[in-house]
């Protein structure tokens, strides 16, 4: 696996793809810069090695060009975060591009117009990669996010820089941590998988049982189990054609030796809102007309003992609607379970865009061991499948 340690950058230009789809507000302004963030690193290692950096990025999901989308919008920020005067191009192909980063000196930084203006990005159409690689000597990968998509930039640009190409420390980094989760971790593994539906996890369980000694599912997912088991749930979300498939799972856990956890408790509501009427109930046992939209005290407490039994956690999907204060506390309860397992030390990978979010919200980021930038393409990498963007470094 070549990363940036492998080469020196000095009197070369980078051409980086990074992921900087960055939330913006009404005005423009950045409301959440992790992503800039998470890629200085490998813009810090290039330009203190003598070398210049070329940025490219998409931004949303424009049709053709639309200045809502453009990445000048990021610019200030992107000054602020690198510390460093970020030059910008009106264009990421073409005279406009091409001169730009002809007439880039060691040291600087340059930042292209988001590359899904063109609808050759997203169609990985070959010359438009061919465009992009002649603006720079080596190509990094730096984009997590985008790994599992086959675009221009991301994959195909690839085969331009035979010898020439490597991963930047983020994707490094994620592609380090879901290794030591899926294929080098310590025993006891616990996976925690939250959510609404069984049927956007399936191909995950499935490739985890091997891999897992015990797994807690928790979140909407949670009720398909139960009916399938024979339980009352009320109103609570479910997937009535994936019961069958739920007791599938079960068995299957069992053959491996793999212990299941679902709740046997929930916070149970009379409406889906923060001020409505709430009871805890046995998870077989919810009323018609509540809902279950947290897990119990008491399932927490049998959480609590798995996790910290655990030397390896992967966490990916909420345990209930954690959106509403009133419905956050097992997402909360779990997470510092989990912070405090990783300050034991258990290797805690969270992923998964809820997951990620809820940790950021309740201040749990640092306490645990990497937390992903790519819900997607984290989700593939733990459904076994080759991302194209990983695979067209490795090749």
């Amino acid at each position: 696996m070549k990363t940036l340690q492998d080469f020196n950058f000095n009197a070369k230009k980078a051409i980086i793809r990074v992921d900087f789809n960055v939330p913006l507000d009404e005005n423009f302004n950045v409301t959440d810069d992790t992503r800039i963030e998470a890629a200085k690193p490998t813009i810090d290692k290039i330009l203190a090695d003598g070398g210049s950096v070329i940025l490219m990025s998409h931004l949303g999901r424009p049709k053709g060009k639309e200045d809502q989308f453009s990445l000048r919008h990021i610019v200030a920020k992107c000054n602020e975060v690198l510390g460093v005067k970020v030059q910008f191009a009106s264009d990421c192909r073409g005279e406009i591009a091409q001169n730009a980063a002809n007439n880039l000196k060691p040291g600087e930084v340059l930042l292209l117009e988001n590359l899904r203006f063109y609808t050759e990005e997203e169609a990985g159409d070959e010359n438009f990669a061919k465009e992009l690689a002649s603006l720079g000597d080596i190509y990094v990968n730096d984009a997590f996010g985008t790994a599992h998509r086959a675009h221009a930039s991301t994959t195909i640009i690839a085969k331009f820089f035979p010898n020439h190409k490597c991963f930047g420390m983020l994707l490094a980094k994620e592609i380090e941590s879901l290794n030591r989760v899926l294929n080098n971790s310590v025993k006891p593994v616990t996976a925690v998988l939250g959510g609404s539906k069984v049927s956007s996890k399936i191909t995950v369980i499935e490739n985890i049982l091997d891999k897992v000694d015990h797994m807690i599912i928790g979140g909407g997912m949670t009720f398909t189990f139960v009916k399938a088991l024979g339980g009352k749930i009320g109103n609570s979300i479910c997937e009535d054609d994936k019961q069958e498939l739920a007791l599938e799972i079960l068995k299957l856990a069992k053959q491996k030796n793999v212990q299941i956890h679902i709740p046997v408790d929930v916070i149970a509501a009379d409406a889906f809102a923060n001020d409505a009427n709430t009871q805890i109930v046995d998870v077989r046992e919810i009323p018609d007309g509540w809902q279950g939209l947290d897990a119990g005290p008491q399932s927490l407490e049998n959480f609590k003992e798995v996790i910290m039994n655990s030397k390896t956690i992967l966490w990916n999907g909420p345990l209930g609607v954690f959106e509403m204060e009133t419905f956050a506390q097992g997402t909360i309860t779990l997470g510092n379970y989990i912070a405090e397992a990783t300050a034991n030390g258990a290797f805690s990978l969270v992923g998964g865009g809820d997951s990620v979010a809820a940790v950021k919200q309740f201040g749990l980021e640092e306490k645990m061991s990497y937390v992903s930038t790519g819900g997607g393409a984290m989700l593939e990498m733990l459904e076994g499948r080759t991302l194209p963007g990983i695979a067209a470094i490795l090749n």
